[in-house]
């Protein structure tokens, strides 16, 4: 396996939509822009917008898996990549579960001490694209339509953000796992300190993009790499990830955090 093509790329958009055209329909999917299905409104559009809500459960559904199967590829044989995940001592509810997590247990429900790493996963379709004749043809990155995918959009940031901090204060338990949100494009530059600062008051461990190349220019330099304090980290391969998972492992963390009278 190519260490690229295992992260996040066209190809795997494709797959998704592709996947996806077999059990629903394309108005589910696509936006009809003047005839034209595409999966956001062009900036070019000047007719009257909608906001397509159908999508969200299939590429939640979608990314969440495909993050398992790609953590489970570079965890050693004894650990686990699950998704979904309940357990009381955490906070995490049948109505909040973890997205993914490292664990010893592959069961759904899971008691705190098992599980090593939490993963919140906040992914969506990056680049802009149109259905033709059942063919998907790609019309450009983010900057060429009007939406905000991923980690991009305010409101992914600050619902990842809550939860974590929900985990991180639910009880002792939660004080030794890293809690990481995974995305697939880079953060605005209004969340470049504050994830820095939530990185080192340790609310998350980091903030993860597993898109080597969100933009059509590579040398973009939107495309951000790593924040002041590595609290967002872009990966370029499989093996700077497996190397970051490693990490995460091989650490004995604890958090603590008060407030008192001078």
């Amino acid at each position: 396996m190519k260490s690229v093509d295992a992260l996040w790329n066209r190809n795997c958009e494709e797959k998704f939509f592709m996947k996806l055209l077999e059990i629903t329909t394309a108005e589910k999917l696509f936006y009809n822009a003047d005839k034209h299905l595409v999966a956001y409104w062009p900036k070019s559009y000047e007719g009257v917008t909608s906001t397509l809500q159908s999508r969200n459960s299939y590429i939640g559904d979608f990314t969440e898996k495909w993050v398992t199967e790609l953590i489970s590829s570079v965890l050693p044989k004894s650990l686990y990549a699950v998704s979904d995940v309940e357990c009381a001592d955490l906070g995490l509810t049948s109505k909040s579960a973890a997205d993914v997590v490292v664990s010893k247990s592959n069961s759904k429900k899971q008691n705190s001490d098992d599980i090593l790493i939490i993963f919140e996963v906040k992914m969506s379709i990056v680049w802009n694209w149109e259905l033709q004749n059942s063919k998907l043809q790609c019309l450009g990155d983010y900057k060429t339509h009007r939406g905000n995918p991923s980690l991009l959009r305010s409101d992914s940031m600050l619902k990842a953000i809550g939860k974590s901090i929900n985990i991180r204060t639910s009880s002792e338990a939660a004080k030794r796992i890293p809690i990481v949100i995974i995305g697939n494009t880079p953060i605005t530059k209004i969340y470049y300190e504050k994830i820095d600062h939530l990185k080192t008051s340790g609310i998350i461990q980091n903030i993860w993009s597993l898109n080597p190349y969100p933009l059509d220019e590579v040398t973009d330099k939107d495309n951000l790499k790593e924040t002041k304090d590595k609290g967002f980290l872009r990966f370029d391969s499989l093996n700077e990830l497996k190397h970051c998972v490693k990490d995460l492992l091989s650490c004995d963390l604890n958090f603590f955090s008060s407030m008192k009278t001078k």
